[in-house]
């Protein structure tokens, strides 16, 4: 075999298998993650972690959300897992589709024993529905959930219906006319899904009220609704994620940029390097 060879077969191999191995040790890391996680609670321990990746080995960039998929997933796990064993759910998703979160949500509470949802960083949308489907919310100190008002096309619902509400009904389009409609069919059912999932905790008065504000596009979709906010609404939430959350997102890695947007020196915890103290001084 010719020097030319050899390199072409390291190159392949370099290209090819390396990434692949890489991927699998990575998959073992978050196998080993989940089971430490639940040993430690007695718990099944589900993930939704919906991270920007790279698509095989071409390195194109994707989005990913809640889909059908991953309802069909997540459906088998809690269906396979036994009444009497609490679930904990490590959520971290921009949201998705309606239809998979609600049936996720479904899922969630008619699950016999305590569910437990824990957000890291977001829950946004779908994730929102999710997270109130739980028996217990955990969140970290800075973690947001946001509204569920659903979204028609590229347009909120509630905008959509307020254009039709403005405007001389004669002078708007027949199609904005129909967003109207599917808007207004959209609004009232995502509101009465989210009712229903609160009504037996919350208690019937409470569980409208929430799912009204929740529901009805007072804010844009990428509002943040904090810790403090679901508090004032009724919503029982509590501080304290275990370790075993953060290390699981840390094995969710983004995709690498070309030139890093964020970097630090991590410090042991209780331990002076210096490093603050000349910090300190430089903002004196």
């Amino acid at each position: 075999m010719g020097l030319g060879s050899f390199f072409w077969l390291i190159f392949i191999a370099a290209t090819f298998l390396y990434p692949a191995y890489r991927q699998q040790q990575l998959v073992r890391r978050r196998y080993s993650t989940l089971a430490r996680l639940g040993k430690r609670r007695g718990s099944q321990v589900i993930t939704l972690i919906h991270r920007q990746e790279s698509f095989n080995l071409l390195g194109i960039p994707i989005t990913r959300f809640i889909n059908i998929e991953d309802s069909e997933q997540i459906l088998r796990a809690i269906r396979l897992t036994p009444g009497d064993v609490p679930i904990d759910v490590v959520l971290h998703t921009p949201g998705g589709l309606v239809l998979a979160s609600e049936q996720i949500a479904r899922a969630i509470r008619k699950h016999p024993a305590r569910v437990t949802v824990f957000v890291p960083h977001y829950a946004m949308s779908g994730g929102t529905l999710l997270a109130l489907a739980a028996d217990e919310l955990v969140v970290d100190e800075n973690a947001v959930l946001g509204p569920i008002d659903p979204q028609i096309g590229t347009y909120p619902a509630a905008s959509i219906l307020a254009v039709t509400q403005q405007k001389d009904r004669n002078r708007v389009s027949d199609e904005t006319l129909i967003l109207a409609d599917i808007a207004r069919k959209a609004m009232s059912q995502i509101k009465d899904t989210v009712y229903e999932i609160l009504v037996d905790r919350l208690g019937d008065d409470r569980a409208r009220e929430v799912a009204g504000v929740l529901t009805a596009g007072h804010w844009t979709h990428d509002y943040p609704v904090t810790r403090v906010f679901l508090e004032q609404l009724g919503i029982p939430v509590r501080l304290g994620l275990p370790r075993e959350v953060y290390e699981l997102m840390e094995l969710y890695p983004q995709p690498p940029q070309r030139r890093p947007s964020v970097q630090y020196v991590p410090l042991p915890r209780g331990q002076d390097t210096g490093l603050t103290h000349l910090l300190g001084r430089e903002w004196e």
